[in-house]
């Protein structure tokens, strides 16, 4: 009888440590994301959206929402976690009220609350990890076709499915502005959209060059090929963001939009494609069936670019005084994907790795953006 009350009351005292363990946490979140600071920040938004005369200066207004709900996005989920934290804590004071199974049941109520604490604080760790100046906004997507020929116009597609599925799982929506199919099968180009929280602060870590080894389908003599495609984002930046187009600086083409036949074909020259001459960027757009439309999100997807390749020219101008920063940028190789002779994709710039080749090519590829995350932070 006697070591039966010492098990449960080892039992007790784990869950008691591992409370323990998630309040010397919460402490630590709390510095490291000035808590604090961030609720006096958002008290001060939050009573300036109050004000009768908010709404006079539009582009303030808005800026100040920004900020609001970027001091809200820590806030919130961090009281999450502290309240979900004190529950677990006084349900264990009731269970150790309990004796046999009903504290028993009490122990394993109050773990479940202590997983449901350890998951917020894997959400809130990684939007700590997003701190970008665009993190937070919808991000622009091209995927590219490389070396390989029709066997990287199906890498492209089979990339493209994948960020589907992963945009779908984080609730996030996709929209296509334009494509080229490749000439057997897949694309050699697609373009896209996709809005969410955080979308461009995730899929940055994915920018650059995907490579595919895999037995060809498109071989009768079953040979293994390697295969090349890159992926480019550029975050959707906001209005307050000015980006200076001249007109003399544009170049406008309509074209007759793919698509469905039948009674769906399109029968006007709807499709845009933007050329601006200085710096020789080409967007286009086909979504819509719209000629107008379809001009205004080419748009939005031009001044993003434009937007981009200023900041990359300040940046290269800053690396010939300072010396270039080592890191992975455009043109470089970062994940291997191998379909045979064995199953891998591996990360090459944070070594991160699996061998469920099936589930990221589901959409399954956390792990290898958290990983990027966390080697930029350090």
């Amino acid at each position: 009888m006697a070591e039966e009350v010492k098990v449960k009351l080892l039992e007790v005292e784990e869950v008691r440590q591992t409370i323990d363990d998630l309040k010397r946490r919460v402490g630590e979140m709390a510095d490291y994301i000035k808590i604090d600071e961030r609720r006096a920040r958002l008290a001060e938004l939050e009573d300036a959206q109050a004000q009768g005369d908010f709404w006079n200066d539009q582009n303030k207004a808005r800026e100040v929402i920004s900020a609001t709900n970027a001091e809200r996005a820590y806030v919130v989920p961090f009281d999450a976690i502290l309240k979900t934290v004190d529950d677990a804590a006084v349900m264990l004071e009731l269970a150790e009220m309990e004796e046999g199974d009903a504290q028993q049941n009490a122990l394993k109520d109050t773990l479940q609350e202590c997983a449901k604490a350890d998951e917020y604080f894997g959400k809130l760790r990684l939007q700590s990890l997003l701190g970008g100046k665009f993190d937070q906004c919808n991000v622009f997507v091209r995927l590219h076709a490389g070396q390989g020929g029709t066997e990287a116009c199906d890498w492209v597609s089979m990339l493209y499915r994948m960020y589907k599925r992963y945009a779908e799982d984080q609730g996030w929506k996709i929209e296509e502005y334009d494509s080229q199919p490749g000439e057997e099968a897949g694309y050699k180009d697609v373009y896209f959209r996709i809005e969410g929280s955080y979308a461009f602060g995730m899929l940055k870590a994915e920018r650059g060059i995907h490579r595919l080894v895999r037995i060809s389908p498109f071989d009768a003599n079953k040979r293994r090929q390697t295969s090349f495609a890159s992926m480019e984002t550029v975050a959707e930046i906001n209005d307050d963001i000015d980006v200076e187009i001249k007109d003399e600086d544009l170049r406008i083409d309509t074209y007759r939009a793919g698509g469905a036949g039948g009674q769906q074909v399109n029968k006007t020259d709807s499709a845009v494609r933007l050329t601006h001459l200085p710096t020789g960027i080409v967007v286009a757009c086909q979504k819509e069936r719209s000629q107008h439309m379809n001009k205004e999100k080419a748009m939005n997807m031009l001044r993003a670019q434009l937007y981009e390749y200023y900041e990359d020219q300040k940046k290269a101008e800053m690396d010939r005084f300072y010396g270039a920063k080592s890191e992975n940028g455009w043109g470089s190789q970062i994940r291997s994907y191998v379909f045979c002779p064995y199953t891998m994709v591996k990360d090459l710039r944070t070594e991160c790795e699996t061998s469920d080749v099936m589930g990221v090519m589901d959409g399954h590829i956390q792990p290898f953006i958290e990983a990027w995350l966390q080697m930029k932070a350090k």
